[in-house]
């Protein structure tokens, strides 16, 4: 059975068409991941790309998405936030939050994303991070990125 995730960027579209292509270019991800466009703006002659939607199945896409997302965030100059939602389940991860870690607390993000977007199937609330106050998670470890 094939599954979505939904995600968004608070960039301006360029970057999550380049986001898109790095998606892409990943072997499991090939052919399942698709620019999502709204309704054009009154007046406009085109749309812009609001999201993407990246279909999967079993096998290990889900970490494969995260892995991508946690690389990509890394390498960008500007601050940039990616929302990944799956079902009722959304994470944030944002690119100050990951520039610094090393390869250890990048492979434990993605683990821990991977996990929570995995768990998804379960029905929980939504998450909408770590810390204080969240009824779903414990707070993250002194050298773990905070998600928004």
């Amino acid at each position: 059975m094939d599954d979505e995730l939904i995600l968004s960027v608070d960039a301006p579209a360029d970057q999550l068409r380049d986001l898109r292509g790095r998606l892409a270019a990943e072997t499991p991800l090939r052919g399942r991941v698709r620019l999502v466009h709204g309704p054009p703006p009154e007046g406009a002659l085109g749309v812009e790309p609001e999201a993407l939607s990246v279909v999967f199945g079993a096998g290990g896409a889900l970490a494969t998405v995260t892995s991508v997302v946690i690389a990509w965030l890394s390498s960008r100059k500007s601050e940039v936030t990616v929302k990944i939602t799956r079902g009722s389940t959304a994470v944030e991860v944002s690119a100050k939050g990951v520039k610094s870690l090393d390869m250890s607390g990048t492979q434990a993000l993605t683990t821990h994303l991977t996990k929570l977007l995995d768990d998804a199937d379960a029905q929980r609330p939504t998450v909408t991070g770590m810390g204080q106050g969240s009824e779903t998670s414990p707070e993250p470890a002194a050298d773990e990125p905070e998600l928004r």
